[in-house]
């Protein structure tokens, strides 16, 4: 009886010593799988037409008199206006003509030779409009259209904007994700695992810049840092 007993002790040694050796590979194993992760990048980009332009054009001279330097600029401006009513811009855009702008050539003390002409003036028109490629191949063509009516424009400049990121932002997330998650699983076959959860994740750094194909075109850009857990 003796006998049975102490190989009944025994049994229940080695049982106790294997299920605390499994234990402690388990633990081994969730500490070390714990530590096993990647983080990687997912972009994605999309190339969009700005829907706001704010387009602006001036024009200049000098002079002795204010009156007739201000007479000569509301005609150059008339003669804008007039080119602009021509390109059928009526209903598609909002033009504003701004107040002069008068440099006292006189009243620069770092000057010492009288200048030719007292005044400096320029004055300048702006259009805004949501037609922004209609604005685009307008501008291209203006400076050119301008001279040939003896106008010639000091300035010539459009500023484009994208407004409507944010119903774009969850498509674009979305992708960004996804191409994180691809990259994520060729990482994990290549050293023999697969991808578990996502451990982190950042909000994603959204840029905009103009696109290389047309200046009416913005390119939109999302970069996604995401750290997964592997697993074998």
């Amino acid at each position: 009886m003796e006998k049975y007993s102490k190989i009944i002790q025994a049994a229940i040694i080695a049982v106790g010593l294997l299920m605390l050796g499994l234990c402690i590979k388990g633990g081994f194993d969730n500490f070390t799988n714990k530590d096993r992760r990647v983080t990687v990048k997912g972009l994605a980009e999309k190339v969009v037409d700005a829907d706001k332009v704010s387009w602006n054009m001036s024009v200049g001279t000098t002079g002795n008199d204010l009156n007739a330097i201000f007479g000569v600029l509301n005609q150059r401006i008339e003669i804008i206006q007039q080119y602009l009513k021509e390109n059928k811009l009526d209903g598609k855009a909002t033009i504003t003509v701004n107040s002069f702008s008068i440099t006292d050539n006189d009243a620069n003390v770092w000057n010492e030779r009288k200048p030719t002409y007292r005044y400096s003036v320029t004055r300048s028109l702006n259009v805004t409009s949501t037609d922004t490629k209609l604005i685009s191949e307008l501008q291209a063509k203006t400076s050119d259209a301008l001279i040939e009516r003896g106008v010639i424009l000091e300035g010539n400049y459009a500023n484009y904007e994208y407004t409507k990121f944010q119903e774009l932002k969850p498509e674009m997330m979305s992708e960004a994700i996804a191409a994180a998650e691809k990259t994520a699983q060729q990482f994990a076959e290549n050293s023999h695992s697969t991808i578990n959860k996502i451990v982190e994740a950042g909000q994603g750094e959204f840029s905009i810049d103009d696109a290389e194909d047309a200046a009416y075109q913005k390119k939109v850009r999302v970069v996604s840092t995401i750290t997964y857990s592997l697993k074998d």
